[in-house]
């Protein structure tokens, strides 16, 4: 089993200053200079539907942002990140999923393969040498399943709340009655404050292809540095499943951090600022090594 180092993000945060590097990068430098922000482009596929992405190009380990369920490339910590990245020189590469922002294809019509796929042309097409994914919510599923199909692309990891296998598992751990109910019917509702509807509908479809891709059951084959951010008061992915990762992956470095007041988006200042310091750490342990 992966070796698990827990710790609280004051101790977590304070090593890290300590070491120097970052510290003199400044909050006005996290927040960026808007006017240099990159721009939207699409990348086309044969028979599928065009992409939305934003790219920086820089040093290498690049940097991934793979959005949550229904969010897009255009939120807090897609933002921050770019900042940061164009401040230390790094490239990065946000984007939105088939049927998400400003890509093409509708949202109900996605399943987690579609966008396992557009996470891997993503890697194969557009980025360039070994990448830091960083994944938010089902964004750190597909992360996981990007990393195992794309080892040799892959750096390292950074999870936040990530998801793995979630849908499946919550869906799973209803009554056998209700379960009945919902199959009769054809989809799940599932309330949320993430939406302007109130909840996201998922159909027997999505959640029964979404098993195809589980990677809980059993050892998950990732071998880079993994990095799990959790709120102990996320409301929509219990932070328990940020643990269950952590056993699983074969590798032998990974930290799960645990924010005692943490929510399920992390987009709070010190939410970013920490996710950002942990890349830091990670960007500085990857070009020692090399």
């Amino acid at each position: 089993m992966a070796a698990v180092a827990l710790r609280s993000c004051r101790r977590g945060l304070s090593q890290i200053l300590s070491n120097g590097g970052f510290a003199a990068l400044s909050t006005k430098r996290l927040e960026g200079d808007r006017r240099h922000k990159s721009t939207v482009q699409y990348a086309s596929r044969p028979e599928l539907p065009k992409l939305a992405y934003r790219r920086v190009k820089g040093k290498s380990p690049g940097v991934v942002f793979l959005p949550g369920y229904g969010s897009n490339m255009n939120g807090q910590k897609a933002e921050a990140l770019e900042e940061f990245c164009r401040s230390l020189g790094h490239s990065y590469l946000r984007f939105d999923y088939t049927g998400h922002g400003a890509s093409e294809g509708v949202l109900a019509e996605g399943t987690i393969g579609t966008w396992k796929k557009d996470v891997l042309f993503v890697l194969d097409e557009l980025a360039e040498g070994p990448q830091i994914l960083v994944g938010s919510s089902i964004g750190g599923w597909l992360m996981l399943l990007a990393a195992i199909a794309r080892p040799e692309k892959t750096a390292a990891l950074v999870g936040i709340s990530t998801a793995a296998d979630h849908l499946v598992t919550a869906f799973n751990s209803l009554s056998l009655e209700t379960r009945k109910e919902l199959e009769e019917k054809g989809e799940w509702t599932v309330p949320t404050k993430h939406s302007e509807e109130g909840f996201y509908k998922f159909s027997m479809d999505f959640l029964r292809e979404a098993e195809n891709h589980c990677v809980l059951q059993s050892p998950i084959p990732v071998t880079c540095p993994v990095r799990l951010i959790h709120g102990l008061k996320d409301e929509d992915v219990p932070w328990h499943i940020s643990m269950q990762v952590a056993e699983r992956v074969l590798s032998p470095d990974v930290d799960v951090i645990l924010r005692r007041h943490g929510q399920h988006r992390m987009s709070e200042k010190d939410d970013i600022k920490l996710m950002v310091y942990t890349i830091d750490d990670l960007i500085d342990k990857l070009t020692t090594l090399v």
